[in-house]
């Protein structure tokens, strides 16, 4: 899809998922398209795509238009992967790919309020819908405030910030995402290039969009929705993400997949795991697609194999 949208990882996606002729694949997080667009070019097969966010389903038009037999795109959050699929009578899939991070499209418009880069409302609301992180900033707790940036942005700045945070809307509500940026600037120092607004909105906007929660609840689902020797390939974009996948992988199936959400508990079983990771390590981007792409630069592949009892890889 020509639409300024570069998906990250591409070659090595593909590479990875192998799609062939007559399989059915699914695009957890459509974005800008690219990965459903690769596919269905790679082979002659299908290609079920979701999102929560209503541009994204517009955005999907032109895929519907060329590719009419072969693709299908469901509004949903892909934590409820399985009953998104079960509404169009799919239960069982040959591949899926996930790209974790945000889409350039929420990025560049102001009005999501996703970016410390454009003066906007504070948002950062994926499917426009539930509480922004303008609520989050102006009514909760600072106890609560602090939590959220310090579990999920991993800022060690999150108590001076959440303190900041609450004096400055004594006077007046934070609204824009400049306006909290200035803030946390005048708190956190600028370090290897990032900006020092970079970790609190990102902690921010995971919590508003319940991110991590999706994430686990889709990685579960896939242990039942995909068939024998179905391939899970997954591409994050920061620690939280990539330490989900990556323990979801190599752990025991039933095992808690947790560790970073700990409210969220789960049993240890002694079963084997049902999935063979295909690379001992992450596969990270090559340095020239990060100079063409400077977005790419924490992107993080894994990938993985459905595998049953007695079953090679």
């Amino acid at each position: 899809m020509d639409n300024g949208h570069k998906p990250v990882l591409l070659r090595e996606m593909i590479e990875a998922l192998q799609p062939s002729s007559g399989k059915t694949y699914v695009d957890a997080t459509f974005g800008g398209g690219g990965y459903s667009e690769a596919i269905l070019k790679a082979a002659d097969c299908k290609v079920i795509a979701i999102d929560r966010d209503p541009d994204a389903i517009e955005r999907s038009s032109n895929l519907s238009k060329n590719f009419p037999n072969n693709f299908t795109i469901v509004q949903g959050c892909f934590g409820n992967i399985t009953q998104l699929l079960n509404s169009i009578n799919i239960d069982k899939i040959d591949g899926i790919v996930f790209d974790f991070g945000v889409s350039s499209y929420q990025i560049d418009q102001a009005e999501r309020g996703f970016s410390f880069r454009f003066d906007g409302p504070l948002d950062m609301r994926m499917s426009n819908e539930g509480i922004s992180a303008a609520d989050v900033i102006n009514t909760f707790t600072q106890e609560q405030i602090e939590s959220i940036i310090k579990t999920y942005g991993e800022e060690k700045k999150s108590r001076a910030i959440a303190k900041a945070v609450v004096e400055s809307r004594r006077n007046a509500p934070i609204t824009t995402t400049l306006q909290l940026a200035e803030l946390i600037r005048g708190i956190v120092k600028k370090k290897d290039g990032l900006d020092p607004a970079t970790l609190t909105f990102q902690g921010l906007r995971i919590y508003v969009n319940n991110e991590l929660l999706e994430i686990e609840n889709t990685l579960k689902s896939c242990v039942d929705l995909l068939g024998s020797q179905g391939r899970l390939v997954a591409v994050t974009f920061h620690a939280l993400e990539d330490r989900l996948v990556k323990n979801f992988l190599r752990q025991s199936q039933g095992t808690s997949i947790s560790r970073y959400t700990p409210d969220l508990p789960g049993n240890q079983t002694d079963a084997p795991s049902p999935f063979k990771t295909l690379f001992s390590k992450a596969i990270t981007p090559t340095r020239s697609e990060i100079r063409s792409n400077p977005r790419s630069r924490s992107a993080r592949l894994r990938a993985a194999v459905r595998v049953r009892a007695g079953e090679e890889a």
